[in-house]
């Protein structure tokens, strides 16, 4: 099954007055129809910069500036911005936004603002649109009466469920959770993940999950991207990222998580803390932090390497293996 989605050396950065920010660099990756693809990492790290420009949305002064974003054969990066409002964005790829209440307007009800993209792109009338958007609401387990309030008048809970009906408007194919379950309580957060875990398997969507928390992506993807200072480094089926991590920082992101079974090993923390990305050090990002670290390390970029099925890291303690020019080339065929 060809990928629904395909992003290949993608380079976004922004432009300020202190200097030129290489916030994603290099990024590649795919997806495939009904897929989960998780990309983790630590804040600042180039997560939501990335969730942004598949739908052309990067905030100024940030640009994409070079690279391919390849959604249903078709390369959006070359697309006006006309376009890309009219024929893509919400209607093949759309996105929860992280943190709710940002995304809500708070002078309009709940149904006028999930209906709007339906009037606006479907050229619904407002009775046809809200009977949608109860529909909508109904899908993600919230009750007729929530379509007439206010975002004030909601819980955490309700806003989260609330942004994603918005996101399901126009049966979207693609759907990127920035974040879902940011500032909500433990109980609340394990109700959206089976909320996106259900739509998914209901309506055969693509998700790209997006989290500084691997627990929460463990509960939902097939791939996984580990993103560190703009540069995916590891990249792979969800199953080998886990159970047999390869580059030093998956490793080491997986040692600060709490486990509840098996060894009670002592948690540890990465030391340091990331570089500027206005100014990057030579050879690998990770280098200045890593317990790994050789001479080649701090002197020259490392590229990819194949070091599983489908599973690529990189990380010069590899360079015996098969190098790739991209974490996409050891995608299946199929």
């Amino acid at each position: 099954m060809p990928p629904i989605l395909e992003v290949r050396n993608l380079h976004v950065y922004y432009y300020t007055l202190r200097g030129i920010v290489h916030a994603v660099e290099n990024a590649s990756f795919a997806l495939k129809p009904g897929e989960v693809l998780g990309i983790a990492g630590e804040s600042g790290c180039g997560k939501s910069t990335l969730a942004w420009s598949l739908l052309r949305l990067v905030p100024p002064p940030g640009r994409i500036v070079k690279g391919e974003i390849i959604i249903d054969g078709q390369d959006i990066t070359k697309m006006s911005e006309d376009e890309i409002r009219s024929r893509v964005r919400w209607q093949k790829i759309s996105m929860i936004f992280q943190g709710a209440m940002n995304a809500l307007n708070p002078v309009y009800r709940v149904w006028e603002q999930i209906a709007e993209p339906m009037i606006v792109h479907r050229g619904m009338d407002k009775e046809q649109a809200y009977r949608r958007v109860v529909e909508l609401l109904k899908m993600v387990g919230l009750d007729e009466s929530i379509a007439w309030r206010y975002p004030h008048e909601l819980s955490g809970g309700q806003k989260q469920r609330v942004v994603i009906a918005m996101a399901l408007a126009l049966d979207p194919p693609i759907l990127i959770a920035d974040e879902p379950t940011t500032a909500l309580d433990t109980i609340v957060q394990a109700q959206i993940l089976n909320l996106i875990k259900q739509l998914k398997s209901e309506l055969g969507m693509a998700v790209i999950l997006i989290s500084h928390d691997l627990s929460v992506i463990a509960e939902l993807a097939d791939k996984i991207a580990i993103m560190y200072a703009g540069h995916i480094v590891e990249y792979g089926p969800s199953d080998e990222v886990y159970r047999d991590p390869q580059h030093p920082y998956t490793k080491a992101l997986l040692r600060a998580i709490p486990r509840l079974h098996g060894p009670k090993d002592k948690l540890i923390y990465i030391p340091g803390q990331p570089p500027d990305l206005r100014a990057p050090p030579p050879g690998c990002r990770f280098a200045p932090r890593c317990d790994q670290v050789m001479p080649i390390c701090s002197k020259q970029e490392p590229p990819y390497f194949e070091v599983g099925t489908h599973h690529v890291a990189k990380c010069w303690l590899y360079r015996e293996r098969r190098e790739v020019s991209a974490a996409i080339d050891v995608e299946p065929t199929d």
